[in-house]
């Protein structure tokens, strides 16, 4: 009996590709395209999500000999985007694209492949779902320079033995000439953007939507005190250099924002430097939670080399002590733990310490 598969289809080569290599290893492929509700270019960047994008994934579905369907997610977009707002006026930086892995690529479409009896769900993502000696494991891919098993640790444990992730163990060049060898239609297309509902300046988004939150407030140095004035706090983060437009006369750095005051604190570079990290809204991928503290490589943003630590959860999520202090801890990234090549889980940092 064939086995079926749904998978995410944004209309680029990387998902394109996953597809071809789905159906080439016998599945009955399902294509789905997340139609966002949002219509969006600027600057001739080049986004996601677009009606253009779901026609360029119908053309490949026709060619690989796959189904095909355009599902409405503008409700779920909504609320992502709504997130996204809410927490820069919290004085966090947020990662919208774990949580629509989460919520949507293996939230909604999980919902969709049990509608459709599918057995799996794929994804064009560069990271590797292996078999190990207590279950399943999700594992960096082959190409560190696309590795993306950092946004997906928000992947819930028992969804994980369904993933397929076709692409982990190639190089993105390698994909690329997939494309071609297959003449796919997407062979050459270039890459979207991240954030697939931000075509500019996300700061534009935020004025549009919530212009509360962009409330003026003091710029203050390490005395406390104030040596210029900002636009709202929204428009700055963590480790943050450029565009604070005040001279020092040596280089200063934002080092804490302060929502309720709407303060933007300066320091010097060793400012930065955190010994340790607390971590709310854990996901761990493994049957059950750690007990006690153990070692693991401590990753806080998707381009960080990650870094030794002693971990210990807790029952708000987990507290991370590095070997050696690490720079630019930003509240609302994640934090994910690393075993080698495996994710053992991660979470949403809260707070730095130093």
């Amino acid at each position: 009996m064939t086995r079926k598969a749904v998978v995410a289809m944004s209309g680029g080569v990387d998902s394109s590709v996953a597809a071809a290599l789905l159906v080439e290893q016998g599945y009955e492929v399902t294509g789905l395209f997340m139609r966002s509700g949002v219509e969006a270019s600027a600057g001739g960047v080049r986004t996601c999500c677009s009606q253009a994008d779901a026609e360029d994934a119908r053309r490949v579905a026709e060619q690989i000999g796959a189904r095909f369907y355009v599902l409405n997610f503008a409700d779920e977009f909504e609320r992502l985007i709504e997130r996204f707002v809410a927490e820069y006026g919290r004085g966090r930086t947020p990662n919208p694209c774990i949580e629509c892995n989460r919520d949507l690529k293996f939230g909604r479409l999980f919902d969709y492949a049990e509608g459709v009896g599918a057995e799996v769900v794929g994804t064009g993502h560069y990271a590797l779902v292996t078999q190990g000696a207590d279950g399943p494991e999700l594992r960096r891919g082959v190409d560190r320079g696309k590795d993306q098993s950092y946004v997906l640790f928000s992947i819930l444990y028992p969804r994980l033995s369904r993933v397929v992730l076709p692409l982990g163990g190639m190089r993105k060049e390698e994909t690329r000439a997939a494309a071609r060898a297959r003449g796919l239609v997407v062979r050459d297309k270039a890459e979207s953007q991240e954030i697939c509902f931000v075509p500019g300046d996300y700061l534009d988004l935020i004025r549009e939507r919530r212009p509360d939150l962009l409330r003026p407030g003091p710029i203050v140095d390490e005395t406390g005190r104030e040596v210029g004035r900002h636009e709202g706090i929204a428009g700055f983060t963590i480790g943050q250099r450029k565009g604070v437009r005040v001279a020092f006369g040596e280089p200063r750095y934002v080092v804490r924002l302060e929502a309720a005051t709407a303060t933007v604190h300066m320091g010097r570079s060793e400012a930065l430097l955190a010994g340790g990290l607390a971590v709310e809204d854990m996901n761990w991928l493994r049957a059950a939670a750690p007990e006690g503290e153990f070692e693991a490589q401590v990753q806080i943003r998707y381009r960080h080399a990650a870094a030794s630590a002693t971990v210990r959860a807790t029952a708000a999520g987990a507290e991370v002590r590095f070997r050696e202090p690490q720079r630019a801890v930003t509240p609302g990234q994640a934090a994910v733990f690393y075993d080698g090549e495996r994710v053992l889980g991660g979470g949403w940092i809260s707070r730095a310490w130093g």
